[in-house]
């Protein structure tokens, strides 16, 4: 069996694109091929102008964007954490931090580069949605590179700098050119794309492609 590529467009404050991530693995552990895919990130961001704060939790954040109540807000955020149960994910929204994403893709990056990008990846996704860390804080960033391989200091002199912005800037017109206008949205071998986390079946038949 051949090893393809899986190009994966994703902001990692995006609900769905943890709950799609499952739904890849999932279907490449079905069909035997857990090991013949090689998963590459993408950075793009939902909100590039968010401007975080201390005071602002995800239910929040929603209901202020949206222009609906809190208990709307949470309504919807109710809906996601069952869905993401569905994948053994534990979602905890009640104390997730908004945050701004630009600094997390570039330690995404900077793990890429390294070889544990995947890894790093779960990490990020794990950390906002389940652990309530504060992924606008580089400390917290840094503790979670060290976790994924990286050197925590060479991490903090990264995020202290403007490397890899380029890299996350070159992902998200990528996505324009793509006309890619929501994540996640995966691209599978350079031949076969799907958008959303759709079921996992879908999934299993294109990777059967694929593969």
């Amino acid at each position: 069996m051949k090893k393809i590529v899986v190009d994966i467009w994703s902001d990692i404050v995006c609900p769905f694109c943890y709950i799609g991530k499952r739904k890849l693995e999932g279907a490449a552990k079905t069909l035997g091929a857990y090991e013949n895919i090689e998963i590459r990130w993408r950075s793009y961001q939902l909100d590039p102008d968010f401007v975080p704060s201390h005071h602002t939790n995800l239910i929040e954040s929603l209901a202020t964007r949206k222009g609906i109540s809190k208990a709307e807000s949470q309504a919807m955020h109710d809906h996601v954490i069952a869905l993401a149960k569905r994948e053994g994910l534990d979602y905890r929204f009640d104390h997730a931090v908004a945050a701004n994403t630009l600094d997390a893709h570039r330690l995404s990056h900077m793990a890429h580069a390294a070889g544990c990008g995947d890894k790093m990846e779960e990490l990020l996704f794990s950390a906002f949605f389940t652990e309530g860390k504060n992924l606008n804080d580089h400390q917290s960033l840094a503790q979670l590179g060290a976790q994924a391989g990286l050197v925590k200091e060479d991490v903090l002199s990264m995020l202290a700098s403007k490397q890899y912005r380029l890299e996350v800037e070159a992902d998200i017109e990528a996505a324009r050119r793509l006309r890619i206008g929501g994540v996640p949205f995966f691209v599978i071998d350079g031949k076969y794309s799907i958008s959303g986390a759709q079921d996992q079946a879908v999934f299993v038949e294109t990777l059967k492609k694929a593969l």
